[in-house]
This record gives structure tokens, C-alpha cells and sequence, in this order.
């Protein structure tokens, strides 16, 4: 398995008072972070081609990578994190010979409560500029653990997540 890499130092910019993203800390084009996630005989389908609730675990694979990639003080934010909402539209076939996959990421958007990654996923050998073989995203929520309850992003938080958004 090839070790991920950053794909860019993002910058910090300031946000109105919604919480929400006034610019970003990425262009138009560039990812928080790319992973490279190897594509297992398990993942195929019966077709040759990545089976679709595979690809939401290597979705998961790659997002794992790049959230504990965001450090310990990020901790709170990445235990506290869960799945809401995921869609996926496919461009083109993936296959076991795309391996391992190009997962680029980058922080749609937030609000107080949630986030949205997206992601462009394309074949190891795919040039960057390439159309994507697959878009996709995940809503996050956040949660107090021991409450049980959906929790405010702090501003620190928000700074972080500020800098990875297109």
C-alpha cells in the first residue's frame, strides 16, 4: 500500500457569521488530501467492476487516512464524527487494475452542527486533470459522545475545516 500525501498547505480565511465558508483555503481544483487506496478481489462484483457498497468502504479508507493525517488536536472532531448522508455518482467503471485508487478530498461545506467531504476518484494511473471515474460526498455530523447528542463545531474546528474548503 503507497503511503498518502497532502496535496497542498491549505490556507485560512475568515467566515461570516452563519459559520458557514466565505472562500476557502484551496483553489477551484485542488484536494485537502489524496489517499491511495488498494482495491482488494473482494471489492469487485461479479461484472469486474467495484462493487457500490465497496466503494463507500474505500471512501471510508481514504477518509480515515486523511482525518488522523489532521493531527491529535483534531481528535475530538474525528472520534465525534459520524455518517448522515452519502451519494455517489459513478462517470466511468473502476476495476482491480485501477489499483490502488487516487481518493482526492477536500471540505464541501460546514455548518455549526456538520460537515461535507468530497471526493474525486480516479484510476492510479488517471491524470489529475482527468474527469473522475466517481463523485461522491459524505455529511458528517457531530456528537457529543457521552450525551449523545449532536454538538456545535468549535472555532477551531471551523478554522480547520475552513482551510481544507474549495
Amino acid at each position: 500500500m503507497t503511503t498518502p500525501t497532502p496535496d497542498a498547505t491549505p490556507s485560512q480565511r475568515p467566515d461570516n457569521s452563519t459559520g458557514t465558508a466565505v472562500g476557502s483555503g484551496l483553489g477551484a481544483d485542488e484536494f485537502a488530501f489524496t489517499a491511495r487506496v488498494p482495491v482488494r478481489w473482494s471489492d469487485m462484483d461479479a461484472f469486474g467492476h467495484i462493487n457500490h457498497a465497496r466503494m463507500i468502504t474505500l471512501m471510508e479508507e481514504a477518509r480515515i487516512q486523511w482525518l488522523l493525517s489532521a493531527g491529535d488536536e483534531y481528535a475530538p472532531l474525528i472520534t465525534s464524527a459520524m455518517i448522515v448522508h452519502v451519494e455517489i455518482r459513478y462517470q466511468a467503471q473502476l476495476r482491480h487494475d485501477d489499483s490502488p485508487l487516487q481518493i482526492g478530498m477536500w471540505i464541501k461545506r460546514f455548518r455549526s452542527v456538520d460537515f461535507t467531504i468530497g471526493y474525486e476518484i480516479r484510476a492510479v494511473d488517471a491524470d489529475r486533470a482527468s474527469k473522475p471515474a466517481c463523485v461522491a460526498s459524505t455529511q458528517m455530523a457531530v456528537v457529543d459522545v457521552e450525551a449523545h447528542t449532536l454538538r456545535r463545531l468549535s472555532p477551531a474546528e471551523k478554522d480547520h475545516l475552513r482551510a481544507w474548503s474549495r
